[in-house]
């Protein structure tokens, strides 16, 4: 096994987190299998000055998807359903609208975010009573607002809720990609439906025990006595400066859990990054075939230039000649990321303990010391280009979604200036046509906008999200 130099990886890093005023994260590589490397920045708890180490317990929000994702393919390996399903086969009562759309709707659809949801309102309804017992949400602006949402406490309410909105499609199934947390808690009620068992349950007996992740759970009353657990950080922003602050209460979501609210370690995500690498075997266990490992990593939809998703998993097909298998997850006091690079046998897994932190560079800058690659080298380098003033102002305008995203884009300067819920501004720089990078605090995510067929700025792609411009006609118009 080579050995390897962490030194300018830990620098850069070290400068990540300070920059996003992250609390404590952990960080993990794996070569051919075997952990090479672990460091853990900050602290689980700063007031107690408690380390991080690669047993802290963190949330790991929508890196569950890929969980979910495994799950739905497990059980088509055992012939009890297939991706290519209609969803109403499993779901009866799901509805969408008065025209029957949700019948054209497949598990394949689900599984990539390409059903055509757009982004709903559901997640807070269904996070209620997690929110009105957290201090931190309660005494803020939004407290009214959560006090008048009637609670989403099953899957059954979950499809009543979405059958009573009215909303329009973003398109036909497989059109666009719109990242959905109502999707992947529905493909939970499906794997709960078809496997006959609670769907946390199915995913401790066949994923999680055979892959000896012991320290990972769902619910806050079942984390590890020995207080190896990350404590919650959120932030509230006060005379223009983001104050990040401890709030412990855990958020709990039962009908949506399938979407985003498992808990692990790092050491358990290495296990776990191990049957994207070597296809479906970690531990001398089989969870998946290959042939399923290699469906799921299959990148069917581009959500933005570079990004590629799969099911549960975004794929990257060209980073310095190999491909990246990897999901993201942020939730209130956690941001998690893994990632897999089967051509050079490498996984890596980073964990923080605050939402929005950097945890996929983190990761990336760590794998990419076994990689022969600069820490600080990127996914994606977004070019220059030039925006004439007048295509600029075409996309001025208020972009708004049902879950609760508000966006007012204002050109200037040659940009883009985006305004976000609280006053927060951002600078967007154009990149390519409909194309622009978004700076946060040293780091560039892209976006694009949408135009319809008439030639009008109708919505934007948007944290993996289409959010539609106010007042704009549909894009398929």
């Amino acid at each position: 096994m080579p050995k390897y130099d962490w030194s300018l990886y830990e620098a850069y890093g070290n400068k990540l987190v300070e920059r996003h005023e992250v609390p404590g994260a952990g960080v993990g590589v794996a070569v051919d299998g075997k952990p090479v490397y672990f460091h853990g920045f900050g602290s689980r708890d700063v007031e107690k000055k408690l380390p991080v180490d690669e047993n802290t317990v963190f949330g790991i929000g929508s890196v569950t998807k890929s969980f979910t994702a495994v799950a739905i393919m497990q059980l088509q390996e055992q012939g009890k359903l297939s991706v290519e399903d209609p969803v109403v086969k499993y779901l009866p009562e799901f509805r969408v609208g008065k025209d029957g759309a949700e019948k054209a709707m497949t598990i394949h659809h689900f599984l990539t975010h390409t059903a055509g949801l757009p982004p709903l309102s559901s997640l807070n309804r269904a996070l209620v009573r997690s929110l009105l017992k957290d201090e931190s949400v309660m005494q803020g602006p939004a407290a009214e607002k959560i006090k008048a949402l009637p609670p989403i406490d099953t899957y059954e309410e979950l499809m009543e809720a979405i059958a009573s909105q009215d909303f329009r499609l973003l398109g036909a199934p497989g059109l666009h990609f719109s990242y959905s947390n109502d999707a992947y808690a529905l493909l939970g009620t499906i794997v709960e439906r078809v496997s006959g068992v609670k769907y946390e349950t199915y995913v401790v007996e066949n994923i999680l025990k055979p892959l000896g992740m012991t320290r990972s759970t769902w619910e806050p009353k079942d984390l590890p006595a020995d207080g190896n657990v990350a404590m919650l950080y959120t932030s509230k922003r006060e005379k223009g400066k983001d104050i990040v602050f401890a709030s412990p209460s855990w958020w709990e979501c039962p009908s949506m859990a399938a979407a985003g609210f498992l808990k692990s370690t790092v050491a358990d995500m290495l296990r776990y990054a191990e049957i994207y690498r070597t296809g479906g075997v970690s531990g001398g266990n089989r969870i998946l075939s290959a042939k399923s490992i290699e469906q799921m990593s299959t990148p069917y939809i581009e959500p933005t230039p570079g990004y590629w998703y799969g099911y549960g998993l975004m794929v990257h097909p060209n980073y310095h000649g190999v491909s990246l298998v990897e999901h993201g997850g942020n939730i209130k006091g956690a941001s998690a990321y893994f990632t897999a690079i089967r051509e050079k046998n490498i996984t890596g897994v980073a964990l923080t303990n605050l939402v929005s932190s950097p945890g996929g560079d983190l990761v990336l800058g760590a794998v990419n010391v076994p990689l022969g690659v600069k820490a600080n080298a990127r996914r994606f380098h977004y070019p220059k280009y030039h925006c004439p003033t007048e295509r600029l102002s075409k996309y001025e305008g208020l972009y708004v979604s049902e879950e609760g995203a508000s966006v007012k884009i204002t050109a200037k300067e040659g940009g883009l200036d985006l305004e976000m819920e609280g006053g927060v501004h951002f600078k967007a720089r154009p990149t390519g046509l409909d194309l622009f990078a978004m700076r946060r605090k040293g780091l560039e995510s892209q976006m694009r906008f949408l135009v319809n067929a008439r030639g009008e700025v109708c919505g934007l792609a948007f944290g993996f999200r289409i959010v539609r411009k106010v007042d704009a006609k549909p894009q398929t118009a």
